[in-house]
């Protein structure tokens, strides 16, 4: 992102705020934790401010990330309001439409926020998406636009959603089709400059046009289904979460197996393209797997892998083997 901004035209100065200096000598490098109350004091000169600071590691611990996570929002919100900054940007996800089996295909890019609160990132991105609501009753005159970017994709990317496609097959639940929709961080970066420059505002969805059944998806990665009953999957992997073998709650599975596409209506109506298909971008995915077996969200060292995978009950029912191994470690 960056260095995309640097390099444009449309930009007079570009200043980066960091912990750590970095390596893109164009910008102007200001060093402050964006936590930190003395925040409003260093963006005094700026315009348009860019919230990209946050932890969404999917191993991290929950408590500590959503601390981290709506601490650097709240301070970012106030400091800026402030400062008299005209303009904050922050990236959500689509994620807080929810996933559910009846969902609309695609979703209404101004439909209801319906995503159940929980542990998880999702939490985290509902909670800051609060938090914004209230910072525009609080600061009317501070322009607030809201990117909600499908499953983000692209190198450096590890999520719930990447993580499903290291698994040996591809948890489905009966009677229900997931659509799969991605969003390269390549389309994210250049939404993030029309954002900037004030072309969009308000909330926007972001996301390759269209999307893939999930009989493409199958096809285009070469991974079979495995077909689960829902409670048996949900009830099986909130347990497994109980337990600290999965570091996702159940309720982050419904991404992989319920369908929540969304329209980029206001991106389209400003002239946005996405440059990366759904295909394309599925492609990437798998490119950057690196040999990695994952099941139910939980990376598995190579042994376990092995055992998991030579078996016919992978996904949900595969994590018998991990459950097995963590319970005769805690006996030992």
């Amino acid at each position: 992102m960056l260095a995309k901004l640097v390099s444009s035209q449309d930009f007079r100065r570009v200043v980066a705020i960091d912990e750590e200096r970095g390596d893109i000598k164009e910008a102007t490098w200001r060093v402050i934790d964006v936590r930190d109350p003395l925040l409003a004091n260093r963006i005094s000169d700026i315009d348009v401010l860019v919230h990209l600071a946050g932890d969404y590691a999917v191993d991290a611990n929950p408590g500590e990330r959503r601390a981290y996570n709506l601490r650097a929002a709240q301070t970012v919100l106030t400091a800026s309001a402030a400062a008299r900054v005209r303009r904050v940007v922050l990236v959500t996800s689509a994620m807080v439409y929810g996933a559910a089996p009846d969902n609309d295909v695609p979703l209404a890019e101004d439909g209801p926020v319906a995503a159940e609160p929980d542990t998880g990132v999702v939490g985290d991105y509902l909670e800051i998406e609060a938090l914004v609501r209230r910072s525009l009753r609080s600061h009317p005159g501070l322009e607030l636009t809201v990117l909600r970017p499908a499953a983000v994709v692209g190198p450096g990317v590890d999520t719930v959603i990447t993580r499903h496609f290291e698994s040996p097959r591809l948890l489905t639940v009966k009677g229900c089709e997931p659509r799969w929709q991605f969003c390269h961080i390549d389309d994210l970066v250049s939404a993030l400059e029309l954002a900037a420059k004030g072309a969009i505002s308000g909330v926007v969805a972001v996301g390759s046009d269209g999307w893939l059944e999930q009989d493409k998806v199958e096809e285009l990665s070469g991974i079979r289904r495995f077909e689960l009953p829902a409670g048996l999957t949900f009830g099986t992997a909130q347990r497994l979460h109980r337990l600290g073998i999965t570091p996702a709650p159940a309720t982050d599975l419904h991404y992989v197996v319920y369908p929540w596409v969304v329209d980029c209506v206001g991106l389209r109506a400003a002239g946005w393209k996405p440059a990366w298909t759904n295909e394309a971008a599925l492609a990437q995915v798998l490119e950057l797997r690196e040999n990695r077996t994952t099941v139910v969200g939980r990376r598995l060292p190579v042994k376990e892998a092995t055992l998991t995978a030579a078996g016919a009950t992978v996904a949900v029912i595969g994590t018998a083997a991990i459950v097995h191994q963590v319970r005769k470690k805690r006996r030992a």
